[in-house]
């Protein structure tokens, strides 16, 4: 009978890489914690020129937008990596409406990664995350809070403390897609609240959610930190919409 050894020393590599596959083209990633081919990763909708403290796409990088300039939101600074663009708005609605959890633990770690870049370049690393709660019956419909999961990824590999009870909803509102800034901001009132006793006196805290559109939710939120005597209020989240325009 034939010696088994040399088809074996053939087969043990295939079985010892177990190499992962890109989610969005199935083509070999380059290392097994973080599934996407670096093609993949080249043609995410990147963020260049952006607002100094919004995030908002601009043309050019490092000036402040003219609604930051007229009127400077309670937050220092938003921090994210995309464009809420082709493939990234398909692949958080995958993540958020279809619970394709492989999909947000990919992109928390590619927004992980952001952060520890952004770390390393001067960016002061908060004392907690605090993840965006979601409306309780909308929870309760979608199984689910993706702020708190994105959260809960980004402390993991950030070494950061994560605090999912500090800002409660405590009041259901309509969905803010497709509101303008003025009707987020009345369908945003009286909706939050911090957990009773909580002391945030001299805490960087950074907020944490999926996609920034006109910055109300972040606004209301970080206006309630501020006045609970937080130093600074961060936000941290996946993509920033362009203005409609």
């Amino acid at each position: 009978m034939p010696s088994l050894v040399p088809l074996l020393r053939r087969l043990r590599p295939v079985w010892l890489e177990n190499r992962p596959h890109c989610l969005l083209c199935g083509a070999p990633a380059d290392n097994a914690e973080l599934p996407l081919c670096p093609g993949c990763d080249a043609d995410l909708p990147w963020l260049g020129g952006q607002c100094a403290i919004c995030a908002l796409p601009l043309p050019s990088q490092g000036l402040a937008c003219g609604e930051c300039l007229k009127k400077p939101p309670p937050f220092s600074r938003v921090e994210t990596p995309w464009r809420y663009a082709f493939p990234m708005d398909s692949l958080v609605t995958r993540f958020k409406h279809h619970g394709q959890w492989p999909l947000g633990r990919l992109l928390g770690l590619l927004l992980a990664r952001h952060l520890q870049h952004a770390f390393h370049d001067g960016l002061p690393r908060p004392d907690l995350l605090l993840p965006v709660p979601l409306a309780p019956r909308r929870q309760r419909q979608r199984g689910f809070n993706q702020a708190a999961m994105l959260a809960d990824w980004l402390g993991s590999s950030l070494q950061l403390q994560v605090a999912g009870r500090i800002v409660q909803r405590i009041r259901e509102t309509p969905t803010q897609q497709g509101l303008d800034a003025a009707t987020r901001k009345r369908n945003l009132r009286d909706a939050f609240a911090l957990d009773v006793g909580t002391d945030l006196r001299g805490l960087h805290l950074a907020l944490v959610d999926d996609v920034l559109t006109t910055g109300a939710t972040a606004a209301r939120i970080a206006q309630l930190l501020r006045k609970a005597g937080a130093a600074r209020v961060d936000v941290y989240c996946l993509a920033r919409t362009p203005k409609p325009d």
